[in-house]
C-alpha cells in the first residue's frame, strides 16, 4: 500500500513540472519574437555609461562616486560567448586635485572567464532569453507594484566555487519584453552577492528591441547605468568590434592576486612586517596577537594567519584590524571570521561590514562558509588603546579624508611605529598628494612622534618608511 501511494505522488508531482516546461517554452519564444531576436547572434549597443566606484567610494555604501564613460559601445557575441565594452572614462573630482583627464575604458570578458563575469552577458535581455532555452528554465508568476510578471528561471552548466548551482531570474512584462533580470554571485564581502538589472523604455532598432535604459545594482547600490542611444543586430564589423587592444587598461577593477605564503621581518621584539603585495603587521601582546590587515583576498588572509601562528605558536590571533572598507583591503578578513577573530573598523564603516560578511555564503565555498561562524566587528569611534602590562596600540581614526570615511592608521608609541594604508606616498620630486597632505595633517593633530612608518602598499624598495619624509610635508600642511 506505502508503495503504490508513493509511486502515484510522484506521478502527479511530476505532472506540473511538465506543464510549466511547456509553459515556460511558450513564453520564451513569444519574448524572443516580441524582442525581434529570431537570427540574433551577436550584438553591439552604443550611447553613455556611468560606473559606481562599487567598494572604493569614500563611502562605502550608498551615494557612491562614479566615472562617467563617453562614446561608452559594448559588443556581445553570443556563440562564443564573449563581451568586448570601450569608451572614453572621466573618473570622479576629488576635492584639492586638479579634474582628472580622460582616459580609455576598456572591458573584455572571454569565453573562458569565470561565471562571476561571464553572468553579465547572460543577464542582458537577448542572452537571458537564449539561456533560458538552452537550460530548462522554469515558469512562475510574481506581482511586483501593480504589474504582474512571469518570471523565468534557469541556472547555467558552470557551478560556483562551493559547488553550489547558479540561478538567474528573469521577468517578462505585459509586452513580452524582459524587465528585469536578477542572480547571485559569489563575492569575497557580500558571500552571495545580490545582481538586479532593470531594463526600461524599449525601443525598435531596426526590427531588434533594445532597453534604452540599463541600471545595474549590486547589493542594492547603483553600480553600473547605461543610455542606450543606438543598437545594431549582428554587426558586419564584428571581428573588429571584439578585438580588445594589446594592452587594454582594465574596466571594472578585480581583486588582487596573492601569494599562498607570507614572509616577514622584525622591526622590533614582539612586532613584525608581514611582506606582499599588502603589508599587514602582527604585533605580539602578553597572551594574545593583534594583526594589522587582513590582506586582499582569502589566500593572503590565510597567508597571515599562518605567519602570525609561526611567529608566535600557541597565541591565539584576538583582532585584525582593517584599516577600511574597501573591497581590496578587506577580501583577506573571511579567514579572520572564520577563526573567530574580532574585526575592529572605523566605527562609519562597523555596521557595513558586520552585515555584509554577515550575508549567506552558499556559493563561495571558503573556510569561512564551511566554519558557519558570524562577524564580529567592533568599531572605533575617534580613538581606541589596546594595552596590556606588554604592550600598548593606538587605533585612530582618520579625518577629512576624500579616499575613504572610515579610515584607520595605527601607532605603537613605545616602538615609534606607524601604520597606514593608501596615502599615496610621493616619491623624491614628486608633487605633494592630497592624501599625504591629509595624512601629516592628522599625524601633527594627534601629536604621533615615529620613527619608522609601514605602509600596506609598499614603496621600492620596499621596506619602512622614515619619518624625514614627512617633515617638510607637514609644514605645508600647517
Amino acid at each position: 500500500m506505502w508503495k503504490t501511494r508513493a509511486v502515484a505522488t510522484f506521478v502527479v508531482a511530476l505532472l506540473p513540472a511538465s506543464v510549466f516546461a511547456q509553459d515556460a517554452r511558450t513564453v520564451i519564444d513569444a519574448a524572443s519574437r516580441a524582442m525581434g531576436m529570431e537570427g540574433l547572434s551577436s550584438i553591439t549597443y552604443s550611447g553613455a555609461a556611468a560606473a559606481g566606484n562599487f567598494g572604493q567610494s569614500r563611502t562605502i555604501s550608498f551615494g557612491l562616486a562614479s566615472t562617467s564613460i563617453r562614446n561608452y559601445t559594448r559588443t556581445i557575441d553570443f556563440t562564443r560567448p564573449a563581451s568586448h565594452a570601450t569608451g572614453e572614462a572621466t573618473p570622479p573630482v576629488v576635492r584639492g586635485v586638479p579634474a582628472p583627464q580622460p582616459g580609455p575604458y576598456d572591458e573584455t570578458i572571454g569565453a573562458d572567464s569565470p561565471w562571476a563575469q561571464q553572468f553579465s552577458i547572460w543577464v542582458t535581455p537577448w542572452g537571458f532569453l537564449r539561456g533560458a532555452a538552452a537550460n530548462n528554465a522554469t515558469l512562475r508568476t510574481r506581482k511586483l507594484g501593480e504589474v504582474s510578471y512571469r518570471t523565468l528561471t534557469w541556472s547555467p552548466p558552470q557551478k560556483a566555487p562551493s559547488g553550489a548551482p547558479y540561478q538567474v531570474i528573469g521577468y517578462i512584462g505585459p509586452e513580452n519584453f524582459v524587465d528585469r533580470v536578477e542572480t547571485w554571485v559569489e563575492h569575497p564581502i557580500f558571500g552571495d552577492m545580490r545582481v538586479e538589472i532593470a531594463y526600461q523604455n524599449y525601443r525598435d532598432f531596426g526590427g531588434v528591441k533594445s532597453p534604452t535604459r540599463i541600471a545595474e545594482r549590486r547589493m542594492g547600490m547603483e553600480m553600473f547605468v547605461t543610455g542606450v542611444s543606438s543598437v545594431t543586430a549582428n554587426p558586419a564589423n564584428l571581428t573588429q568590434l571584439m578585438a580588445a587592444p594589446a594592452a587594454a587598461p582594465a574596466g571594472r577593477a578585480a581583486t588582487p592576486s596573492a601569494p599562498s605564503t607570507a614572509t616577514s621581518e622584525k622591526l622590533a621584539e614582539g612586532v613584525y612586517r608581514i611582506a606582499g603585495d599588502y603589508v599587514s603587521m602582527a604585533i605580539e601582546f602578553k597572551d594574545h596577537v593583534v594583526v594589522l590587515e587582513a590582506g586582499q583576498s582569502e589566500a593572503r588572509g590565510l597567508a597571515i594567519i599562518a605567519e602570525a601562528r609561526r611567529l608566535f605558536p600557541g597565541k591565539r590571533i584576538k583582532y585584525v584590524v582593517n584599516t577600511h572598507p574597501h573591497f581590496d583591503h578587506a577580501a583577506g578578513l573571511p579567514p579572520f571570521v572564520a577563526e573567530g577573530v574580532t574585526i575592529l573598523e572605523n566605527d562609519n564603516s562597523r555596521y557595513f561590514m558586520e552585515a555584509s560578511l554577515s550575508e549567506p555564503r552558499t556559493l563561495v565555498g571558503d573556510v569561512m562558509a564551511k566554519s558557519r561562524k558570524k562577524p564580529k566587528v567592533e568599531g572605533v569611534i575617534d580613538k581606541l588603546v589596546l594595552q596590556d602590562a606588554t604592550r600598548t596600540l593606538e587605533l585612530h581614526a582618520v579625518k577629512n579624508l576624500d579616499h575613504s570615511d572610515a579610515m584607520l592608521i595605527a601607532y605603537l608609541p613605545k616602538e615609534r611605529i606607524l601604520f597606514s594604508a593608501d596615502f599615496n606616498v610621493a616619491g623624491p620630486g614628486q608633487p605633494l598628494t592630497p592624501s599625504l597632505q591629509t595624512l601629516a595633517a592628522n599625524i601633527e593633530r594627534l601629536q604621533l612622534d615615529f620613527d619608522q612608518h609601514v605602509t600596506v602598499h609598499p614603496g621600492d624598495p620596499d621596506r619602512p618608511l622614515s619619518r624625514a619624509y614627512l617633515t617638510e610635508l607637514g609644514k605645508e600642511t600647517r
